[in-house]
């Protein structure tokens, strides 16, 4: 089940809050191209079905009380496409995460890279790749969190760089899919071929992670690469009225009764000439 990147933002960071990172808007329909549509009307159709301007979010916030960066692609905005924005948006995200000294969380989700900017879209596989290296010159943890599917020049790039490589289970990893393959060789592919468990038992990944336990995950994996202690689970609640009101009590009656005299041994008796 697909998840939008403001859904998953909120899930992720403390509280739910997030601040979003600005993104430069690059050149629009460098290209001018057109297929059934002119590029230009499928970006507008894609805006208003998802109410996002481009194919990738970047947020920063809190998890578990530590300073993070995240960036999540969104497939429902047109296949999660990288495009110029895309590239853009993950240098923006690792410029930010140098600055503020935090680490870069990344969710991919994309059909690779975006038809209609042609060369420019392939331009920003090392774009992102250089982004990713300031973070490793940094001394900065990147993680990233593959979702179905991340295909194409996606996994050719910045998503298979991750100091650690989650994936969610059953998630579609691969360069070229199932399909394109079984059709160029001929040959019926073993089950579950390019899925998440298979990759995870090829060595390809890390952890395979349902997303109920993404959050818990993260954090402990953040806290360890950054030196951090384990994180606090939660807080205990303020003490309430009527316990202050006796602690006050209390501490009054300490201060207000005599102290008991000290006495440095047993009397002696005096003696008579």
């Amino acid at each position: 089940m697909g998840i939008s990147p403001r859904d998953r933002f909120s899930a992720l960071f403390d509280g739910g809050i997030f601040t979003d990172v600005k993104v430069p808007a690059p050149v629009a329909d460098p290209l001018q191209f057109r297929d059934q549509k002119r590029y230009p009307d499928r970006m507008k159709s894609a805006q208003r079905s998802t109410g996002e301007n481009e194919a990738m979010l970047v947020g920063e916030g809190e998890m578990g009380r530590t300073k993070v960066v995240a960036a999540a692609q969104d497939f429902s905005f047109m296949g999660g496409s990288m495009g110029m924005y895309v590239g853009n948006a993950i240098i923006a995200a690792a410029e930010r995460a140098v600055k503020i000294k935090a680490p870069l969380i990344l969710f991919s989700a994309a059909g690779g890279a975006r038809m209609q900017e042609g060369i420019l879209s392939l331009m920003q596989m090392p774009r992102t790749t250089v982004a990713i290296q300031m973070l490793r010159e940094a001394g900065l943890p990147y993680i990233v969190v593959l979702t179905h599917p991340t295909t194409g020049g996606v996994t050719a790039s910045y998503a298979m760089l991750g100091d650690v490589q989650i994936a969610e289970p059953n998630a579609l990893i691969c360069f070229a899919g199932p399909r394109v393959i079984e059709q160029t060789i001929r040959e019926k592919l073993p089950e579950g071929f390019q899925r998440a468990e298979y990759l995870l038992d090829h060595g390809m990944l890390d952890r395979v992670t349902p997303r109920t336990k993404m959050r818990d995950e993260l954090i402990t994996i953040i806290r360890m690469l950054l030196k951090q202690p384990p994180a606090v689970r939660g807080d205990l609640p303020a003490p309430g009225p009527e316990q202050s009101q006796s602690k006050t009590i209390s501490d009054e009656s300490q201060t207000t009764s005599p102290a008991p005299e000290k006495q440095s041994g047993p009397a002696k008796a005096e003696t008579k000439a």
